[in-house]
């Protein structure tokens, strides 16, 4: 969602680098640049004003300081206000003393609550917490149906006496709802209300009515990120009408611009507590205020996939697999199964785009093709234990059952089984090292180090003299050649600094020839 906001902003910080002292003027220069783009990105003008007067403040600081590096120094400025508009210190949920805590969403129809509810349901579920939701949405279409499904994929038990479609008490559900859930040994109760496509009194006057009926321990206001400005007056409206302790921002991964998650904070005063980022139950997190501001500045979110790979991968898998790939015993099977751990933390676009700097290389992450992963899974499954321990025993006659059995090509199966023995010498290499495993071509991994394309090319364009010391044989040739690319990566790899000029310790670059090579290898 943050695309087009994130481009502006890390562009405006581009001339700042360049210089070794920074004038007033170009201090100036690069806040009227993200002034316009945090217009632009539909942000509140009271929000936009406040951030940059901010911005300009302490950069006159700075620059008054004569600090060893200004322009580091703006950066960092313009990150710490865009954590403080986005809610500063994450606050956890106010959970009651006495079980059960009273969760109630409130918000517009469309906004996702019913949805969310579920979500919620399942993130606190696999926190230890026994959840109920109520449905209390008695007004829209099918909205108890859907809560009933949605509770059922998320386990967590539903309160739903009334068959909804404008039959019952929303009121009175809620309140037996909570007195099951007390009565029951439920310590969380997450109730579920109804919307309306606009702010009006009687949807206003139900949600006081549920809220002085259950004493909700939070009030949790849904608001769509993809509807601009109006999210504001909403924001405000329940904010005088029902009052909330907190924000949930749904529909994060849109292709709108944005403003809502930056203004509602800063119009409301109230934190965000969590986002939702996607259709699946899965796909919500707490949102994290410096997180977010690292994403919007091109700084990557490792803290968030480090959360996911712990969630997913199991620890004692993970400790046999870094020793496997240690002591070169990485398979064919052991790939696949990190392959499916992958899969598990989500979608291969998301998790590329939390790691640093790739903001530069989005229309290469656009393009990969999510499916290319699955022919890899039906490579390696139309092949046979042994094949899969041993890559070097196929011969032609068995590539070609495999083409023939996952649907591919014997080009194909000869290009995977290539890089697959190229990325095994990359495992090991980085192991001893100290490098990060990951999957083979994974930009920022081993199998795809900045520039390694290039520089492979460079090794097998001076191999192909058969110079001495060099086999005859092409195919051992093309080896001893990747072998070479692989050690000269290892070695020469370039670094570049984070926005915040890290330099190479802290980050490896990235290559728009690594994208390229994800995408060769999972063809």
């Amino acid at each position: 969602m943050f695309d087009t906001l994130s481009d502006r902003i890390t562009g405006s910080f581009k001339n700042l680098r360049s210089k070794g002292r920074l004038t007033a003027s170009d201090v100036e220069q690069t806040i009227s640049e993200i002034r316009r783009a945090l217009l632009d990105a539909d942000v509140a003008l009271p929000v936009v004003r406040s951030f940059t007067s901010a911005v300009r403040e302490n950069a006159t600081g700075a620059l008054a300081s004569q600090a060893l590096n200004p322009g580091q120094q703006v950066v960092r400025i313009v990150n710490d206000e865009l954590v403080e508009i986005l809610g500063g210190q994450t606050r956890d949920l106010n959970m009651a003393q006495t079980p059960p805590t009273v969760i109630m969403l409130a918000g517009l129809q469309g906004a996702g609550k019913t949805t969310l509810a579920g979500k919620l349901g399942l993130w606190l579920r696999e926190r230890e917490h026994k959840v109920l939701l109520v449905a209390s949405d008695l007004q829209r279409p099918n909205a108890v149906q859907q809560l009933e499904v949605v509770g059922t994929r998320a386990d967590v038990d539903v309160w739903a006496p009334e068959p909804g479609n404008g039959v019952g008490d929303p009121v009175e559900v809620a309140r037996t709802g909570v007195e099951f859930g007390k009565t029951n040994g439920y310590d969380v109760v997450v109730v579920d209300t109804a919307g309306r496509l606009g702010v009006d009194q009687e949807m206003m006057q139900q949600a006081i009515d549920i809220r002085d009926a259950v004493h909700p321990n939070e009030t949790l206001f849904v608001v769509d990120a993809m509807i601009g400005q109006d999210a504001v007056a909403t924001a405000n409206a329940f904010q005088e009408g029902v009052g909330f302790t907190g924000v949930v921002i749904s529909k994060l991964d849109g292709d709108t611009r944005g403003g809502a998650a930056l203004s509602v904070r800063g119009v409301t005063g109230k934190p965000i507590l969590f986002a939702s980022n996607g259709e699946k139950l899965e796909d919500f997190e707490r949102f994290h205020a410096d997180r977010m501001a690292s994403r919007i500045l091109d700084m990557g979110d490792i803290l968030t996939l480090i959360e996911q790979a712990e969630r997913t991968w199991d620890e004692q898998q993970q400790a046999e697999l870094a020793t496997k790939m240690a002591g070169g015993d990485f398979t064919l099977t052991d790939f696949i199964e990190q392959l499916h751990q992958l899969k598990r933390m989500g979608s291969m676009k998301k998790l590329m785009g939390m790691m640093p700097g790739m903001g530069q290389y989005r229309d290469a992450l656009d393009a990969f093709d999510e499916s290319s992963v699955d022919r890899i899974e039906a490579i390696v499954n139309s092949m046979t234990p042994a094949e899969r321990d041993d890559p070097k025993i196929l011969n032609g006659s068995r590539r070609l059952r495999i083409a023939n059995g996952s649907g591919t090509t014997v080009q194909e199966i000869n290009s995977f089984i290539d890089r697959f023995m190229q990325a095994k010498k990359f495992m090991v290499q980085a192991s001893r090292g100290g490098g990060m495993p990951g999957m083979p071509g994974m930009p920022g991994m081993p199998g795809a180090g900045a520039g390694g394309s290039r520089k492979a090319k460079r090794a097998k364009k001076k191999s192909s003299g058969n110079k001495k010391g060099r086999s005859g044989n092409p195919a051992k040739r093309a080896r001893q050649a990747a072998e070479e690319a692989a050690q000269e990566n290892l070695k020469t790899q370039d670094n570049q600094g984070s926005a915040f000029g890290g330099g190479a310790k802290q980050q490896q670059s990235l290559d728009p020839a690594s994208m390229e090579e994800l995408q060769r290898f999972l063809r």
